[in-house]
């Protein structure tokens, strides 16, 4: 059986800048657009972009945690 616990964490501020560096948002990029034009992806290849997709989304998350988070203080203070 499976359970699940929800945790509240302060975020720093600078979680707002939390993105793929550079390079590794070109890597994801280049392999997106191989796979959008056809191209059959390696099994290493699908897993490195899923991956690296997963860590986007994650980082997403993250900064609008962080948005919402520095609204309420705002707001609050």
């Amino acid at each position: 059986m499976s359970k699940s616990a929800a945790i509240q964490v302060e975020m720093p501020a600078q979680a707002a800048l939390f993105r793929l560096p550079p390079a590794v948002n070109a890597r994801l990029t280049a392999l997106l657009d191989r796979q959008d034009s056809g191209v059959k992806l390696t099994r290493a290849e699908r897993n490195e972009a899923e991956g690296l997709v997963e860590l986007a989304e994650f980082l997403s998350l993250l900064r609008l945690n962080s948005n919402a988070s520095n609204g309420r203080r705002a707001r609050n203070s």
